[in-house]
């Protein structure tokens, strides 16, 4: 089936929200806010003992290789879409990064992420790469792209071979919510694309091959309880399609780029964000994804986390770039803050792995 899309990116729209500067300006218009949300620095430096927040050892490297994607998705943080050919990460660059995660032993995770990461030509060798030489591998797969072409149809086969663990968007476990969010056709492909990671092992009992979840809402509110979230998605998705997957994870929709648009055209981004000032909990500050985790953007540049890459806030170090990259001034640097990042502190945190506490 061909996805129907959304929409075009921000970037093909020409509109103002898809520049960086400009996303920031609202972040930090206290006018659009009536004054009510407090720096989040200042937040964190109230409420905890992180001032400034500074990283742990460095354990995730985590790699956008391209914005290009089979879908629009209405929420989609990265402005991704079929109109974002020419950011590819390069086969120069990706060697790069390998000698960059030869390099440092800490590193045990390799986080690859999209746009449909599946696209970019040098994604399988990479994979390949990093799994000779030991780690885990995470691919952020849309589902869809393995549907969408015939080319892509082994790809639960060379994922099963490399002992990949998938984690998927599957905004809800019915057609209405999902479509909605995503395009028309995608619960349905979506479904599919399960079913042929079943049938490889995927998400299988007393399987080693790890087939994971995210769900994220459709509105201007914050996810429900993950434990809930997930045992209702098992026993809906085993009951109507008979499809088995091991964990679900619960994120908070961060206030940039397609969503601050929704947020902003809709007029809620007010209430949104008041809601988060509400729900924030200093006991997630000590687990954020930023503290353990680089980021690289298809480009080669460093920065705290990948909300952070999508706003251009670029790690606070002399190492910005892979061809720079220094492990002891990057772990010595403090974390790059804004008003965002309420979203990864609201309730039970936020992160590529769901809740922090």
């Amino acid at each position: 089936m061909a996805i129907k899309q959304k929409g075009k990116s921000l970037k093909s729209t020409g509109k103002n929200l898809s520049n960086t500067f400009y996303q920031l300006e609202v972040l930090n218009d206290q006018e659009l806010l009536s004054d009510k949300i407090p720096l989040f620095s200042k937040k964190v430096a109230e409420t905890t003992l992180f001032s400034p927040l500074k990283p742990k050892q460095i354990e995730i490297f985590q790699i956008n290789i391209g914005k290009l994607c089979n879908q629009t998705c209405a929420h989609c943080h990265v402005d991704a879409g079929p109109d974002r050919k020419e950011e590819q990460m390069s086969r120069e660059d990706l060697e790069i990064c390998l000698d960059i995660i030869k390099s440092i032993p800490s590193i045990h995770t390799i986080d690859i992420t999209g746009g449909a990461p599946e696209m970019n030509v040098n994604f399988r060798w990479f994979v390949e790469q990093c799994s000779l030489l030991g780690k885990k591998v995470i691919d952020r797969c849309n589902l869809t792209i393995i549907v969408a072409n015939k080319k892509y149809h082994d790809l639960p086969a060379f994922f099963a071979k490399h002992k990949v663990q998938i984690v998927s968007s599957l905004p809800y476990y019915n057609k209405n919510r999902t479509d909605r969010q995503r395009g028309d056709g995608v619960f349905e492909d979506s479904i599919k694309a399960l079913k042929m990671l079943n049938d490889v092992g995927y998400g299988k009992e007393n399987s080693d091959l790890t087939l994971d979840l995210v769900y994220n809402p459709a509105g201007a509110f914050l996810p429900g309880d993950q434990a809930s979230l997930q045992a209702e998605f098992k026993r809906q998705l085993k009951t109507k399609y008979d499809i088995d997957f091991n964990m679900l994870y619960c994120i908070t929709n961060l206030p940039i780029s397609r969503f601050l648009d929704y947020l902003l055209q809709s007029g809620k981004y007010q209430h949104y964000m008041e809601s988060l000032l509400e729900a924030y909990n200093p006991n997630t500050v000590d687990g954020l994804m930023c503290r353990n985790t680089i980021s690289v953007s298809w480009d080669g540049y460093l920065y705290d986390c990948d909300f952070n890459q999508m706003l251009d806030l670029k790690v606070a170090s002399k190492s910005q770039h892979i061809s720079n990259f220094d492990i002891k001034n990057l772990e010595s640097r403090s974390i790059v803050l804004n008003q965002h990042c309420y979203g990864c502190t609201a309730g039970a945190g936020s992160s590529c792995g769901g809740e922090i506490v």
